[in-house]
């Protein structure tokens, strides 16, 4: 297994500028597909989950031509994809999977979707019962509810209203939402529950926007399209920075010094994470916003503060608040995260066994975890990853305690961040 051995650090200072956001790169690309018109996209991400996407959407026949390093230029297929049979291999990219099957469930072709060993293992079973209320025809090639998936032309009903889950993964409404305008009638979906990650809806509502479908919602729990709606081309979209992204380095200036800034993302991101930076201020870190930039810095010669938080809206960079909570005065406890338990790994007993690797004191629920840091970290801990890319990021911060700690596997960071670890390097010392 290839390691990263990172010495003791004990600062972090400079500026990051952050790479293109995965959910909002791969969310234009679709909808840049689905659309009348040419969409130029700029600052797209590089990384495995957007090459997933490319080359989904180039195997069904989108003309996709790259301009530059991270500009690509779409022409959209607003009258169906060209190639109505074909199999889709999307690795672990949940962005990808979960929104193509909804769009080809609903595309009148034959398709197979399948993914590496972990995404079969991730449910997909309450969008496949959402997308069946519709008429969809889906088939499980494996294990009922999970993937691989076989798709055959939907035999529509008109006129629904579809009931969905909430609770388990907020890619799955996405998915619905992005995928219902194509069949041209008025369609109201209904969340049973509470639903998740409610900005990652936000986010999805606002880009469909951009895009000329404007969704009705009342509350989060119902949400109506109208009809005769279709999807326009608004020639041009800029990707914001990964606000997921951004918490590493944040996280990395509240612990160590600062000030680190984070370009590309700031007050008015439509991305819920860049809540991270309210959170940071919780445990008394240093943080000021602006329009296309943030910055923190550790709190003047204190710990950061022990939390309780909810962290319902910031599901991804509360692994990084996980790993924080090494570096606070006392115990901490993390609610409301029991998406982590169906992502890349399940994130709660991941973070829950590495972090005892370091000498923490863990204890997990369903969807919770309290940490109470050691008095001091344990050296040389090998991390494992599990080929999880958060996992990689986050406990590269476990350095800045002035401890030389090994990742596993660092190479996983090319799902989101393929750049990560000559950043963190760049601001650190």
């Amino acid at each position: 297994m290839e390691f990263l051995d990172l010495p003791p650090l004990h600062q972090a200072q400079g500026t990051i500028r952050l790479p293109g956001s995965k959910s909002i790169s791969n969310r234009t690309l679709l909808l840049a597909a689905l659309s009348k018109g040419v969409t130029e996209i700029r600052d797209l991400l590089s990384s495995d989950d957007t090459d997933r996407m490319l080359e989904a959407l180039s195997t069904l026949g989108v003309s996709i031509e790259k301009i530059a390093a991270h500009d690509f230029r779409v022409t959209g297929r607003a009258d169906g994809f060209l190639n109505k049979q074909a199999k889709l291999f999307l690795g672990n990219a949940g962005t990808a999977f979960r929104p193509l099957t909804a769009v080809l469930a609903l595309s009148g072709g034959n398709y197979e979707l399948s993914g590496v060993p972990r995404m079969h293992e991730r449910p997909i079973g309450d969008l496949v019962d959402a997308l069946r209320q519709v008429g969809a025809q889906i088939q499980y090639l494996g294990n009922e509810g999970f993937p691989p998936l076989s798709i055959q032309p939907a035999r529509l009903h008109a006129g629904s209203v579809v009931r969905i889950r909430g609770n388990v993964s907020s890619q799955f409404l996405t998915a619905l939402l992005m995928a219902l305008p194509t069949v041209g009638v008025a369609t109201t979906v209904e969340v049973v529950g509470e639903l998740i990650s409610k900005p990652y809806i936000e986010m999805t509502l606002k880009l469909m926007a951009q895009f000329g479908v404007h969704v009705q919602r009342d509350g989060w729990q119902r949400f109506t399209i109208a009809a005769d709606q279709h999807y326009v081309s608004p020639s041009t979209v800029f990707v914001e920075g990964d606000a997921s992204s951004a918490s590493y380095f944040l996280a990395a200036g509240a612990i160590a010094g600062g000030p680190v800034r984070v370009e590309g993302v700031g007050k008015h991101s439509i991305q819920g994470d860049v809540a991270f930076a309210q959170a940071l201020q919780q445990l008394g870190a240093q943080v000021s916003m602006a329009d296309q930039y943030i910055e923190s810095s550790a709190p003047s010669n204190v710990k950061l503060k022990a939390f309780d938080m909810d962290c319902n809206y910031i599901p991804d960079a509360a692994m990084t608040l996980a790993v924080a909570a090494l570096f606070c005065d006392g115990s901490s406890r993390l609610t409301n995260i029991g998406s982590w338990r169906v992502k890349e790994t399940d994130r709660i007993t991941a973070m829950a066994n590495e972090l005892r690797k370091l000498g923490a004191v863990v204890e997990e629920g369903q969807d919770w975890l309290r940490i109470t840091p050691p008095m001091k970290l344990t050296p040389h801990a090998a991390i494992d990853t599990y080929d999880d890319h958060r996992m990689a990021m986050c406990f590269s911060l476990v350095a800045l305690g002035g401890v030389p700690i090994r990742i596993n596997d660092p190479k996983c960071v090319a799902k989101t961040f393929p750049e990560y670890f000559d950043k963190f390097h760049s601001i650190t010392r």
